[in-house]
């Protein structure tokens, strides 16, 4: 209203032109003209408007806007909010829409204006705006509910694990005896079955077992967490540190959870987890399907409406649950894992390496690359190795075995197995014989099948059958020298040059 007076006053006193008044006023030219038309219709001058005050000078220059926008009929605001949770849309196409069905309604300004006022009017959560199926925000209950072990008496604390889809405030709660990263994570699978499908986000509090290092620019994920994220295909985004409206959906999911839940049980015992949990749904359903306060609907059909629609589908097979632990690699190239030793590429000898154990399988990854993987063995000190993981030298150890030296040998003569044989059997264990086996088999190269046949028979006849003395007998030659005597012919019995015994008698 100041402006129209300014405007009154510079062309009554002063006799400025529109185009003066425009200037002077920072308005438009049709602007002032309309001013101007409105107070000599009202028959106001400077003087007047002074005396009746900026309401009765509104009243008089504005007659059927401010008669009118009494009687504009607003909108359903519950449906307006709850259409802009809808992807795509927009105040400006809800507002198009409003005015198709009223042609006299609000003007978009005033459209927005009153809508603000309204949600004002709602709680925290139900203020903030989430797009279907875009963020699940996860959270443990401050309370525990007490579980009676029915043979001991013993009372556990049973933990409340709350899950809430930020759209519809559709939620899912299940009891678990922990908050470790198994009970954690499983409680996750078992909320995604619940829901039919996977959001794009999740929002955890920064829960030890989620987040292991909670820094406000880059927090850290712990990986068993991360894996399970990556399976279904959904990001993780951790709320900051002292920042409660990162987490409002979750705070108010577990307050109401708190008070439809386990101030429903305080007078109920339980006597397992599973009873527990059977009567944790029947509450839940009954919460999902309360119908809103403030706005038409409940969870359920909300959920229905928004969130479902929008879900990415779950994978074929569910999360296997895997812990990631952090091992350095042996100087025999294993890794321990409760008391098993599994291979990995020689090359990775003494390293770090990240383990992911799994129910059935034992995998080893570097720098994000997978170097191995192995079937779980539960078996204490035993060792499971890959030929692929091993260097050549010790793949032709691996290789070494009673049966393959016991062929090898007979394939030389019987004085040679009979060799081989005799190392293997004289030792407590067939392995301490290994390489003498092969040293002695080894002669093979340089000396022949016969010459190393001639040497074992030796060996054996002198009772030095080892791979000493076989490797003395074919550096000296001794098993050839040996041969012709063996092989002469003997002489008669009767001949004029032999005396025989007779003689010297």
């Amino acid at each position: 209203m100041r402006k129209i007076l300014e405007t009154l006053r510079l062309r009554e006193q002063l006799g400025f032109t529109k185009r003066q008044i425009a200037n002077t006023i920072k308005a438009s030219p049709t602007t002032v003209s309309d001013y101007l038309r409105r107070a000599e219709i009202a028959g106001l001058t400077y003087a007047n408007g002074l005396e009746i005050g900026h309401e009765a000078l509104e009243r008089r220059l504005f007659p059927l806007q401010t008669h009118s926008a009494i009687k504009r009929p607003h909108p359903d605001w519950a449906h307006i909010h709850t259409e802009l949770k809808r992807k795509h849309v927009t105040m400006d196409l809800l507002w198009r829409e409003y005015k198709q069905a009223h042609s006299d309604g609000l003007e978009y300004s005033t459209f927005c204006e009153h809508y603000r006022k309204w949600v004002g009017k709602l709680n925290v959560s139900m203020r903030q705006h989430h797009a279907p199926a875009d963020k699940l925000f996860v959270d443990y209950a401050g309370t525990t509910i007490d579980v009676v072990d029915g043979a001991t008496g013993e009372v556990r604390h049973a933990q409340l694990f709350v899950a809430v889809l930020g759209a519809s405030n559709y939620t899912f709660a299940e009891a678990t005896w922990t908050q470790s990263i198994a009970d954690w994570v499983g409680s996750h699978v078992r909320a995604l079955n619940f829901f039919g499908g996977s959001p794009r986000c999740v929002v955890p509090d920064n829960l030890r077992s989620g987040v292991t290092r909670a820094v406000f620019f880059e927090p850290t994920i712990n990986e068993t967490y991360a894996d399970w994220a990556r399976h279904y295909g959904i990001a993780i985004l951790p709320a900051r540190v002292r920042k409660p409206k990162d987490k409002a959906k979750v705070e108010g999911a577990v307050l109401i959870a708190e008070r439809w839940i386990i101030a429903a049980l305080r007078n109920e015992k339980f006597f397992s987890l599973n009873a527990l949990n059977r009567t944790i749904a029947t509450l839940l359903a009954s919460l999902n399907t309360r119908p809103f306060k403030k706005m038409p609907g409940s969870r359920h059909s909300a959920f229905a409406s928004l969130d479902k629609p929008e879900l990415l589908p779950l994978p074929s097979q569910p999360y296997e649950f895997a812990d990631w632990q952090k091992r350095r690699v042996g100087i025999d190239y294993h890794v321990e894992v409760d008391g098993h030793y599994y291979s990995v590429p020689y090359q990775h000898a003494k390293e770090e390496v990240l383990v992911r154990i799994g129910e059935k399988t034992v995998e080893a990854y570097l720098k994000g690359k997978r170097i191995a993987s192995h079937l779980r063995k539960h078996s204490k000190a035993r060792h499971t190795t890959a030929s692929e993981h091993m260097p050549a030298n010790h793949k032709a150890i691996a290789d070494w075995t009673p049966a393959k030296f016991r062929i090898q040998a007979q394939k030389i003569g019987p004085c040679t197995l009979a060799v081989v044989e005799q190392q293997l059997n004289t030792r407590k264990y067939p392995e301490q014989a290994y390489r003498s086996c092969v040293g002695i088999l080894r002669h093979i190269n340089t000396h022949g099948k016969e010459a190393l046949e001639q040497a074992c028979e030796l060996a054996l006849q002198i009772n030095s059958a080892n791979y000493r003395s076989i490797s003395s007998i074919l550096k000296t030659g001794k098993a050839k020298a040996t041969e012709p005597q063996s092989q002469q012919a003997l002489l008669p019995e009767h001949h004029s040059n032999v005396r025989g015994a007779d003689y010297y008698h």
